[in-house]
């Protein structure tokens, strides 16, 4: 498979930068997923558009046979693009800054590869090209579509700036974190801002709910089990000498415990009502539950782990000792399937910058990596009982 990895190599690199030119954004990928089907369906894989609003679905494989999925994710996200490449994007305020672009890559990847010895597959393989992983909801509409049905292992992958290009990481566990958007309206009473006595300033007691919020967690929290809460949008005030009577909150809140979870939003509503009412004002509290958290399988990830030192060497696979807080809609996809995502490191010469950063531009040579270690990955899994 490697000779032909190595003659795809140059057409795949051109469908990243053509997919990086064009990035679209969650639930609107209906150019990515008609490049994606097209590449596909040239390949000989049996194609479903639509699933999950703009999500493609492929198989190859025996009918009946045992099922395995991988899933890749196609949505950009809402930032400028800092970074002067020549394939930057073309679309003022939207950017691949996460690294989805690579991701359908390897995927298409993985599907060239497999089709080159489809007649050798014994189990059936799905692919899903998943939209509106940023937004958190793509993945429970292909669920929804029936995409998961019938899998009985799911492999995923996911850029990491802090690992170099050449390198993958894996943990078995907890992978990443339990995520809640929240959203806080402080509701006080309005004046002249010479006066301040005579009113309630909703800015000042959105502050002490900012802060106040943060030395609640560090004091009446288990330290043991972290939680982070981040607001990432004020909005509150009509002109500067009129003291505001509504300010607008909303952050997301992050943890690893699946019970803290569960407590936090009675416990951040409970606490923000004390807040305000403690400094003369009212509150409003909603609370969404975004993703639970990704749980590796240990055997499925010791398996993709094997499949790397094959191809990479020991030396090039860490076994990563924390897990992340950031947030993955991988997770809702296991929600009756075993499962694992590892890292795969995208850092060049020069290091890379962070996620979600305007000026985020990964190392292709992860592309080969990617794809070699999840199609290995794929045909051990056939290899073992089910």
């Amino acid at each position: 498979m490697d000779a032909t990895l190595q003659a795809a190599l140059p057409e795949l690199i051109q469908l990243r930068r053509h997919i990086h030119r064009h990035p679209e954004l969650s639930g609107h990928e209906q150019q990515t997923a008609a490049l994606v089907a097209g590449e596909l369906r040239r390949w000989g894989w049996e194609v479903r558009e639509g699933v999950g609003r703009t999500g493609v679905v492929a198989e190859l494989g025996p009918l009946g046979a045992p099922l395995v999925a991988l899933r890749a994710d196609m949505d950009a996200l809402p930032i400028e693009e800092r970074t002067q490449l020549a394939y930057a994007s073309s679309r003022q305020g939207l950017m691949h800054a996460c690294g989805h672009d690579i991701h359908t890559t390897v995927g298409l990847g993985v599907a060239r590869l497999l089709a080159s010895v489809s007649d050798r597959l014994t189990a059936r393989v799905r692919l899903l090209f998943q939209p509106a992983e940023e937004t958190a909801e793509g993945a429970a509409w292909m669920r929804a579509d029936g995409a998961m049905d019938g899998v009985q292992a799911l492999f995923g992958v996911h850029v990491f700036p802090s690992l170099e290009v050449g390198t993958v990481g894996v943990r078995s566990g907890s992978l990443t974190a339990a995520a809640g958007e929240l959203e806080v309206e402080v509701l006080g009473e309005g004046g002249h801002g010479a006066r301040p006595h005579q009113s309630t300033d909703a800015i000042w007691i959105a502050a002490r709910v900012v802060s106040g919020l943060q030395e609640a967690i560090s004091r009446r929290l288990d330290p043991l089990h972290p939680v982070v809460v981040s607001f990432g949008l004020i909005e509150g005030g009509k002109a500067f000498n009129v003291i505001a009577d509504h300010v607008r909150l909303l952050g997301t809140v992050r943890c690893l415990d699946l019970e803290v979870h569960a407590q936090l939003p009675g416990w951040i509503e409970d606490t923000v009502h004390a807040l305000c009412r403690g400094h003369g004002g009212e509150a409003r509290v909603h609370y969404r539950c975004i993703s639970p958290p990704v749980h590796n399988d240990p055997e499925l990830t010791q398996l993709v782990a094997d499949a790397a030192v094959a191809l990479l060497g020991r030396s090039r696979v860490q076994w990563l000792e924390q897990p992340s807080l950031g947030a993955e809609d991988f997770a809702e996809l296991l929600a009756n399937t075993r499962g694992t995502m590892f890292r795969l490191g995208v850092a060049g010469p020069g290091g890379c910058s962070p996620l979600h950063s305007n000026s985020f531009d990964p190392d292709e040579g992860c592309l080969e990596v990617g794809i070699k270690v999840l199609a290995l990955s794929l045909l051990r899994w056939m290899e073992q009982p089910v």
